[in-house]
């Protein structure tokens, strides 16, 4: 690993680059950023972002602060900070080949800074990578956030089931070949401040119109929900959050800030319990599909249900 550099989102967020074994485009690399607590400690969280995505939330580390944790967030390869100008945003064509940076993370956090309480965290397509990751490793972690979680394909179980068969096929044969889809902007636009949000983040690691989805890779997504479905080995306390509901828009509405309008949020509650034995699954009423990007009802009831798990399960 590199030594740790003052990171995009100033001081006292660090970021370290994490040299990986060249893939078929050449150099590969992670990105670990870490935000201390106010003192020293032995608590950390370890989260990881979603797909289009990269760590840019700092409310959600510094709440995590405030309570005493170090927070580190991991920059995928080929996402955000991690992504090189020579690769496929956003590729892989199998999700252990995450396991290497996960790997690293994990040591730097427990080994190196002495870490034994350690709290995983991830949204979205992270929701399925991480505890994947967690459960194959037997990782000894003190609980599990999942922000929105991305548990499985939408529509109905015949069209999941003919499309998966459809996307492994292709796959097998044309793995970089773009799987056609329709994108709004509505998700993103709802977040930025350029647009109909508050937030303001880097478009060209969250771009508006997102990074097409190639068929290897939405094909390790589905191996990965496979595994998932079948069941998982995770014994920590887990936390799974969604929004109360989902909804498609076409167009900009007060329903695109108070929906996930990404996952159907039924799915995330329909598969929870498939991932351990100690399973808590809870709806925030007017949540966005990244919770802690809600507006602010939302967004307050989304921190208060995380402390009232933590206060049970993780003192």
């Amino acid at each position: 690993m590199s030594e740790p550099v003052t990171d995009v989102l100033g001081a006292p967020y660090t970021a370290e680059t994490i040299e990986l074994p060249d893939d078929s485009e050449g150099r590969v690399v992670a990105t670990l950023v870490k935000r201390p607590a106010h003192t020293t400690t032995r608590k950390a969280v370890l989260y990881v972002h979603g797909f289009c995505d990269y760590f840019f939330q700092t409310a959600y580390a510094e709440w995590w602060t405030e309570r005493g944790y170090d927070f580190y967030a991991l920059d995928l390869r080929k996402y955000g900070r991690s992504l090189l100008p020579h690769q496929t945003p956003n590729y892989v064509a199998d999700l252990r080949e995450y396991w290497p940076e996960l790997d690293a993370a994990w040591q730097r956090v427990t080994e190196r800074d002495g870490h034994d309480h350690v709290v995983l965290s991830a949204h979205s397509t992270g929701g399925l990578t991480l505890p994947l990751w967690a459960s194959e490793r037997r990782v000894p972690i003190a609980g599990m956030v999942l922000n929105s979680p991305w548990f499985d394909l939408q529509g109905s179980a015949v069209e999941r089931g003919i499309g998966t068969r459809v996307i492994h096929r292709i796959a097998a044969v044309a793995p970089m070949r773009t799987m056609p889809r329709t994108v709004s902007g509505l998700y993103t636009q709802s977040l930025h401040v350029n647009h109909s949000g508050e937030f303001d983040f880097e478009l060209s690691w969250k771009p508006v119109q997102s990074w097409p989805v190639r068929f290897g890779w939405i094909s390790a997504i589905r191996r990965g929900h496979a595994e998932l479905h079948r069941g998982l080995a995770i014994e920590a306390p887990v936390l799974v959050l969604s929004s109360a509901a989902s909804t498609w828009p076409a167009e900009m509405s007060d329903a695109v800030h108070t929906h996930d309008i990404v996952l159907d949020v039924q799915q995330i509650r329909r598969w929870a319990s498939s991932l351990g034995t100690h399973v808590t699954s809870v709806a925030i009423d007017g949540g966005r599909h990244d919770l802690s990007l809600s507006r602010l009802p939302a967004r307050e009831a989304f921190y208060a249900e995380i402390g009232r798990w933590a206060d049970a399960y993780l003192s």
